[in-house]
């Protein structure tokens, strides 16, 4: 498997690693918002090009995982992650932990501070996720907390406290 940094050859393949990962048994035929969101933030500019990674295999696009701007209060620079898609057929051979561990890696290396995301609680945790309210960090729908997760970063700072504020893509879902 090799883990890269997304290019615009591979836009058509990541479009359909989400839907195909997100497409939900009961809504056959309905693509799911995943799929479209990383084209949205992309247009919006808030995709941040070195945090779009994609996984091959044998030449194939099998995984994608993203990170777009976003802020904490008025302070700028934290990132949200998501969406992470496998192609299902992938699925437990560990693409998506491939892709977390380099997305993060990459995070680090770029000065980001924090991560944040929305997600499984046993899933993420396994990559130094935390509950963001432990860290003074709430998410702008209070019950989105019992999912909504920080991974602090070397940049962190315990300063950063406050509101968490997605890219516009996010709330038009």
């Amino acid at each position: 498997m090799l883990v890269r940094r997304e290019t615009a050859a591979d836009r058509t393949d990541v479009r359909a690693v989400h839907a195909a990962a997100f497409t939900r048994p009961d809504t056959p035929g309905i693509e799911p918002s995943e799929a479209w969101l990383v084209d949205a933030l992309r247009a919006d500019g808030d995709l941040i090009a070195g945090l779009s990674l994609v996984a091959e295999i044998d030449g194939e696009i099998v995984g994608h995982v993203c990170c777009s701007r976003a802020r904490v209060g008025t302070r700028d620079g934290v990132v949200a992650l998501g969406p992470l898609g496998v192609s299902p057929k992938r699925w437990g051979v560990g693409v998506g932990s491939a892709l977390m561990h380099a997305v993060l890696a990459a995070a680090d290396v770029l000065g980001v501070p924090a991560v944040v995301l929305l997600g499984d609680p046993r899933y993420f945790g396994r990559f130094g996720f935390v509950l963001a309210d432990t860290h003074g960090i709430s998410p702008t729908v209070p019950a989105w907390a019992p999912a909504f997760q920080l991974r602090p970063l070397s940049a962190y700072s315990p300063e950063l406290r406050g509101t968490f504020h997605y890219a516009p893509a996010f709330e038009r879902l």
